[in-house]
């Protein structure tokens, strides 16, 4: 039996890349890269009680926005979600869905949300891409997750590393079933360049090089360097950070000394005391601890710990704690000017934030690259006596569904 198709017509953007339509049952469907506005034709790919998914198969009255992508990939790669819309209009969109996340999930009314700061480039602009390798050992994609085929797509051009990863990653090549799960390129300062090989095999894979650029071998026990060194220098407003392997570091640099920008601008700088929450390599923590008199660091990965203490090694008065926030934060005892929380996808786990409104900070300055978590926190700081002041979004992904933003909350 033939999946059915229907006839739709998209409504809104919703948050993951999707337009929303309705069957006539009054079900959401949500369709990849369609346009609101736009009458398209779709095929139901999972089907719920109270929504679908849907694969769109054509679209039968185009949006006047859309454009052809610059990618031959995009539509059948889940990378992409938006290149088939000019730039402003994404930035239109992806600030819309930020509101209505707050809306809809923070119940806040009317939130402060201000316009997007644009990318300068929203090509070629990603300092670290991922790969993952198909069955023949080919480089590529995950695949849309409403497209038929193999889980990965491989690829033959992406549009979003910088120029030096793009000329750099058709050369690698790979045996078919090899044990590698993941292969990353990193671009630092001065053109460097680092490889990184994952997989949960302890024993490094056997390699031939041929090119100056550093090689490592990640597994959750371990980095083994296989060439070069262990880590990569970045650089951010002329300061330069240690980021090792297995660190996280911002992969837009450009839009990332937007964001330290935007901070030392809206906080209550200098402060007395400031709490840096999931600091990491201590990128923003370099330019918050000349300008208060005690600065504290929380992080949990052991080789982001090592970079923060590299790279704020010249201060005497900074501190760090190795560890989850749930588990550092409900310990503190602080009177505290100024809090900055940049959580993983997932947001901030309760303990953490419940911990962090008992130390009553007066100004919480929230990094999220996640809205819908962003909402709900948003609505437990708000129900604890915080006021949202302002949210500002900067388009760290252009082409992509993703949202980065920076929440200023007053006590």
């Amino acid at each position: 039996m033939q999946p059915l198709t229907f006839d739709i017509h998209l409504e809104k953007f919703t948050y993951g890349g999707d337009a929303i339509g309705r069957l006539k049952d009054g079900r959401a469907v949500f369709v990849p890269f369609g346009i609101p506005g736009e009458l398209v034709r779709v095929r139901l790919v999972l089907e719920k009680k109270n929504f679908a998914r849907a694969e769109l198969l054509e679209v039968l009255e185009p949006s006047p926005q859309r454009i052809t992508a610059r990618c031959k990939h995009f539509g059948e790669c889940g990378g992409c979600h938006y290149q088939h819309l000019p730039y402003e209009a994404q930035l239109e969109a992806k600030t819309e869905i930020l509101r209505d996340q707050l809306q809809r999930i923070g119940k806040v009314e009317n939130p402060p949300v201000r316009p997007m700061v644009a990318c300068p480039d929203p090509w070629y602009y990603r300092n670290h891409i991922q790969f993952h390798l198909s069955e023949e050992g080919n480089l590529g994609f995950f695949r849309a997750e409403t497209r038929p085929g193999p889980a990965i797509l491989e690829i033959s051009e992406c549009h979003l590393p910088e120029p030096l990863i793009n000329a750099s990653w058709p050369q690698l090549e790979f045996e078919p079933g090899t044990q590698i799960e993941r292969v990353s390129l990193r671009t630092g300062a001065d053109d460097d360049l680092m490889l990184i090989l994952e997989s949960e095999d302890i024993e490094a894979p056997e390699m031939e090089l041929e090119s100056g650029i550093s090689v490592v071998h990640l597994t959750e026990e371990d980095a083994l360097v296989m060439a070069g060194e262990d880590h990569i220098i970045m650089q951010v407003l002329g300061r330069e950070f240690r980021v090792s392997a297995g660190s996280f570091f911002q992969v837009n640099t450009v839009m990332t000394e937007k964001m330290v920008g935007h901070l030392l601008e809206k906080l209550p700088l200098p402060a007395k005391t400031t709490l840096d929450v999931y600091c990491g390599v201590g990128l923003f923590s370099a330019f918050l601890a000349p300008r208060c008199e005690r600065l504290i660091g929380i992080e949990s990965s052991p080789s982001a710990c090592e970079d923060f203490a590299a790279n704020l090694d010249e201060f005497d008065h900074v501190e760090l704690y190795e560890g989850a926030a749930e588990d550092v934060i409900p310990h503190l005892e602080l009177e505290l000017p100024i809090v900055l929380v940049d959580p993983p996808r997932a947001g901030m786990e309760v303990r953490a934030l419940d911990g962090l409104q008992q130390l009553a900070p007066q100004t919480v300055a929230y990094i999220s690259c996640d809205p819908s978590t962003l909402a709900r926190d948003a609505a437990r700081l708000i129900a604890g006596g915080y006021r949202l002041v302002e949210v500002t979004p900067f388009d760290l992904f252009p082409q992509t569904y993703h949202i980065e933003s920076i929440s200023i909350f007053t006590l």
